[in-house]
């Protein structure tokens, strides 16, 4: 594991995306590591970095129960190997989630809009009811009242519920090739366009998949069969994110990720149609990926 600090002061960074040269996207890790624009942590292996985060969980949770503190956090699914593995070292080491809140980010929804089941084998919620919730012992489990999902039915019912708990402590997120936090995808079309304030201000809402997410997802989980990709989604809005008072962006998306990688660690402007770029304006982030992904974009054929 390998973790870098504040960027150069010196070094010239490019503005948008758009500035990014070659240079940028071959530049060697090391080379990258060393100016980023955020604290960043590379690990060898995706293995070991769902591990380190187990770890960084479990001992945010431990502290905040000695000090007789909440844990209050905001949870991906992607990455989600980390689940399994925190639910051992939470029995292992017997630290209770009774004062924890878990707001979960989004779920999948049906072409009509409806929630997905939790047995559907896209279920978000039903992920983690089995590879976490289900696998701490019963008198550690959190209560069910404090598992907080993005309501279809009442959208603005998971911010008020985040702010009478306090706010988020951490809010961990990982980010997708094109940027994305949760199901924030871009949100320009070419009828609509929207402003850096007016996507920041964004709340939890419903909405449509980008084809590209789902061709991604097809891809990765059902050898390009796209009929099971749910087409809908409810989301929790780039506000409530922005709101976390730690932001901890993660990948383990590998040569997927690289050139989305580049953009988060070296630009230095928000930008709308990545919506990464827009953690740039939070004063407290932390970035952590497997070697793979901050490797150089390959250019070409021969590279």
């Amino acid at each position: 594991m390998a973790t870098a600090g504040a960027p150069r002061d010196d070094h010239p960074y490019p503005r948008t995306c758009g500035d990014l040269t070659d240079e940028h996207l071959s530049m060697p890790a090391e080379a990258l590591a060393a100016i980023a624009r955020h604290p960043l942590t590379v690990h060898p292996d995706t293995s070991a970095l769902y591990h380190h985060l187990a770890r960084e969980m479990a001992d945010e949770l431990r502290e905040n129960n000695l000090r007789g503190e909440p844990t209050r956090w905001i949870l991906p699914v992607g990455p989600k190997a980390q689940y399994p593995i925190l639910a051992r070292i939470c029995n292992q080491e017997r630290i209770s989630w009774a004062d924890a809140f878990a707001f979960h980010m989004d779920e999948f929804l049906d072409w009509q809009g409806r929630p997905v089941d939790p047995s559907h084998p896209f279920s978000f919620r039903g992920y983690c009811d089995r590879n976490l919730y289900r696998l701490l012992d019963p008198d550690l489990r959190p209560d069910p009242g404090n598992v907080v999902y993005p309501d279809v039915f009442d959208p603005d019912a998971y911010a008020e519920r985040l702010r009478r708990e306090g706010g988020a402590d951490t809010c961990f997120a990982g980010f997708g090739y094109r940027g994305h936090l949760a199901f924030n995808e871009p949100p320009t079309t070419r009828w609509h366009h929207y402003g850096v304030e007016e996507f920041a201000a964004s709340t939890t809402r419903i909405v449509p998949l980008l084809e590209d997410t789902i061709v991604a997802h097809s891809h990765r989980v059902t050898g390009g069969y796209t009929q099971a990709i749910p087409r809908m989604a409810v989301t929790v809005g780039m506000s409530e994110i922005l709101s976390a008072r730690r932001l901890h962006l993660i990948t383990d998306g590998g040569a997927w990720k690289r050139y989305i990688v580049r953009v988060l660690l070296l630009t230095t402007e928000p930008d709308v149609t990545l919506p990464v770029t827009l953690a740039h304006r939070h004063p407290n982030v932390h970035v952590t990926v497997d070697a793979d992904s901050i490797a150089p974009c390959a250019l070409g054929l021969d590279s």
